[in-house]
């Protein structure tokens, strides 16, 4: 017999200790098992509301759009695929739960552009505007179950802390899968050594991306491994994909070269744009790379970056909202210090950058090798102004070089 005096829940009858949690009333308790229970009757009865998303409340692809060109400079194409995708994410979960014959299905993404064109950029600025949960992942630590690495289900763990564990936010959040690259097949010939961070892992991803009921560890898999798992529908869950591709470029000239025999090849080459191959990819390039095709039906829309030009770059640095010059300004300004970069020291920048063909991220490395011994000694000198030469920043670049050099 249980002892007098104990908190009990007044629905099941369970003490404190028998249960995680129990919230207290005006005259009585309730665990959080009942309360779990009680939310679940209400779903299946369907007395809850099934989405809190309104028509005219929800921003329209070009209202996307518009706050994307606040952050990002160019990639258009990318920037309408990705509004688009996300428009109708959201409107197909304002039709979750509703008795319609015309089921909407998810559309996920699969962005391809070489380094420093703005993939994951675009994914962390959207993330800005959205109202359900997302996260960023990176598709390089995952492998096989059971192996060294991150299993496939820390993907939905992350997004469980996004949304504060509340699985039914999780299950209509949007996840962008970085790098997805890195787990392409690393051979077509056959091993006695397993491919655990390859085509293993594009394996363990149908499901997610397809939607199925997965268990996830709250807590990760490796670390806690008697831990209560939690079962969460991927369904209504949007998948975005980025990666560099690196040296897709030669599988997409390969097949422009052979689709065509005899004299019209010689024209069709004269109108192929060779500084901008990853325009012309399609899906048999991402299979020819190493995707297997399952996962490839699993992303249907297919948009590629534009490698970044001269033009381009020089707006980069100074047009939006957070562009690297604003940001040393910024940094300098809460010292006291009024920074500026004369037009023939950002056009060194961009000079510089375009050599060294590392896209908007060579940006910020030039900047930063320019500014890094002013930082060190304006705090202490209490200068109240420092503009930035051009003469200044070549020797700065070429002093680091030489450094560099040297060790």
């Amino acid at each position: 017999m249980a002892e007098k005096g104990k908190k009990r829940c007044s629905f099941c009858g369970r003490t404190e200790e028998q249960v995680a949690l129990l919230m207290t009333g005006m005259t009585g308790y309730i665990c959080n098992e009942c309360v779990e229970q009680a939310h679940n009757i209400l779903r299946e009865e369907a007395l809850l509301p099934k989405s809190d998303f309104n028509m005219k409340e929800l921003p329209k692809p070009k209202e996307i759009k518009a706050f994307l060109d606040e952050y990002v400079i160019g990639q258009d194409d990318a920037k309408c695929a990705l509004a688009v995708s996300v428009y109708n994410h959201y409107k197909r979960l304002m039709q979750r739960g509703a008795d319609d014959e015309v089921e909407i299905e998810k559309s996920n993404i699969i962005m391809v552009g070489s380094t420093g064109t703005g993939k994951t950029l675009l994914a962390r600025t959207i993330a800005k505007l959205l109202k359900v949960p997302f996260t960023i992942v990176d598709a390089t630590v995952l492998t096989e179950a059971g192996y060294v690495g991150e299993d496939i289900e820390s993907i939905l763990t992350r997004l469980l802390q996004v949304a504060d564990y509340n699985v039914e936010e999780a299950e209509r959040g949007i996840v962008f899968i970085d790098e997805i690259d890195k787990i392409a097949r690393k051979s077509d010939n056959p091993s006695i050594t397993r491919d655990v961070s390859g085509e293993g892992v594009q394996q363990g991803l149908l499901k997610l991306l397809e939607g199925s009921v997965v268990n996830v560890p709250p807590q990760g898999g490796r670390k806690h491994p008697d831990q209560k798992m939690i079962a969460v529908n991927t369904k209504h869950i949007l998948f975005i994909c980025g990666g560099a591709f690196d040296g897709i470029e030669k599988k997409i000239a390969q097949r422009l070269n052979t689709h065509v025999v005899g004299y019209n090849s010689v024209q069709n080459k004269m109108h192929i744009d060779k500084g901008d191959m990853m325009q012309y990819i399609m899906p048999q390039d991402l299979r020819s790379f190493g995707l297997i095709p399952e996962i490839i039906g699993r992303l249907p829309i297919l948009t590629s970056l534009r490698p970044l030009d001269r033009g381009t770059l020089r707006n980069i640095l100074t047009e939006p909202k957070n562009s690297i010059i604003k940001q040393y300004v910024k940094l300098m300004e809460m010292d006291g210090v009024k920074l500026a970069f004369e037009p023939e020291t950002l056009e060194y920048i961009v000079d510089t950058a375009v050599e060294y063909k590392l896209g908007a991220r060579g940006l910020r490395s030039i900047v930063e090798t320019i500014m890094m011994e002013k930082m060190f000694e304006i705090p202490s000198n209490g200068v109240k102004e420092c503009n930035i030469t051009k003469e200044y920043a070549q020797a700065q670049v070429e002093k680091s070089a030489t450094i560099k050099c040297a060790v």
